[in-house]
């Protein structure tokens, strides 16, 4: 399985936001086994966005890189068994 071109976020701690450096991305709501439904969000012209699954507000800084999170350790990264 090729890695991912689209950056993949999580909530596992729960936070209310997360700041992200992209606009189109996917949420996966908490790490596997507890993830929803991998979601494509788009924020188009907003600078927030919410998870139509968990609830998450996502919103848009532009001085953070496409795999930074604030608060940090939200990016998700598929671990594949080997």
């Amino acid at each position: 399985m090729a890695g991912h071109s689209i950056p993949h976020f999580q909530n596992d701690g729960g936070h209310s936001a997360i700041e992200i450096g992209v606009k189109e991305f996917m949420c996966v709501g908490a790490s596997i086994p507890y993830d929803h439904p991998h979601v494509f969000l788009d924020m188009g012209d907003d600078n927030e966005k919410v998870c139509p699954y968990c609830s998450t507000l996502y919103r848009y800084n532009p001085a953070l890189k496409a795999t930074q999170t604030n608060p940090v350790g939200c990016t998700f990264t598929n671990v594949v068994a080997a």
